[in-house]
């Protein structure tokens, strides 16, 4: 007699817990939650990161903020000072060599004279008009210390006109040289805050302290956009003003030879 096959009693398969199936869609990671640090911003602005940064780092950009808006205002009244100037002594110097009467020029200059070159004139011919009303011009004496005179009054308005005009160039000269060490404060400060965050934090990685370099290198990019400007024009606004002060000399060179050609000789 055949052997009968015993009956088998199915056995029922038991997934194993935690192992992914094969072809079973899987979660992606979040390689960052393992880490244990914190998400990284998405909004990278300039006005996030200035809200975000530490409050020395904002002390800092606003002031060099205020002196970049101060120095800007300086450069643009400058700029259109210099060129008005420069177009009225032109028009100065057309008349002055135009071959007419000297005293008819200073009187119709007036007390208000528009331009450096023009108060220079007026400032000479003051001095001697008030010693021809005095009947000094007689004397011969008197005459040999005149052209010292004139040329001293001249000196004198010179360096008061030169004075006006470099006005608040120290202020640019400063804001140059100073601002991009004060934004770099900032910026130290401002790291040196992100660095110390990681005390807080359980990852050392550079996604924990990106947010806070960014944060403080704003404030040297804010040092550098407010001293750059100013540097620039300081030099441009130094140049022109040389070259307005040798013009201003050579025109009271030739005033003084033609006052002593025609008034102190008579």
């Amino acid at each position: 007699m055949a052997n009968q096959a015993a009956p088998t009693t199915p056995v029922e398969s038991v997934p194993l817990q935690g192992v992914p199936l094969q072809g079973a869609p899987t979660a992606p990671v979040d390689t960052a939650t393992l880490a244990g640090s914190v998400p990284v911003p998405t909004d990278m602005t300039i006005w996030h990161l200035f809200l975000q940064s530490d409050v020395i780092v904002k002390i800092v950009i606003v002031l060099l903020v205020i002196a970049s808006f101060w120095s800007w205002t300086i450069i643009f009244n400058k700029v259109m000072r210099l060129r008005r100037l420069r177009a009225r002594a032109k028009q100065f110097e057309e008349s002055f060599w135009s071959g007419g009467s000297l005293e008819d020029l200073f009187d119709r200059i007036g007390d208000r004279p528009p331009d450096p070159m023009s108060s220079v004139f007026v400032a000479a011919m003051r001095e001697w008009r008030r010693s021809a009303a005095k009947g000094l011009l007689g004397s011969n004496e008197f005459k040999a210390s005149l052209r010292e005179r004139i040329e001293r009054v001249m000196d004198i308005t010179l360096g008061r006109e030169m004075e006006q005009l470099e006005r608040h160039m120290v202020y640019l000269a400063s804001v140059g040289s100073s601002a991009p060490f004060v934004g770099l404060f900032g910026t130290v400060w401002g790291i040196m805050t992100a660095f110390m965050g990681l005390s807080t934090t359980t990852s050392s990685s550079i996604q924990a302290v990106a947010p806070g370099i960014a944060e403080a290198l704003v404030a040297t990019a804010v040092g550098l956009a407010a001293a750059i400007p100013a540097v620039v024009m300081y030099n441009r606004f130094a140049r022109q003003l040389r070259v307005l002060t040798a013009e201003m000399d050579t025109f009271g060179a030739e005033f003084l030879n033609i006052a002593e050609r025609h008034f102190l000789k008579k």
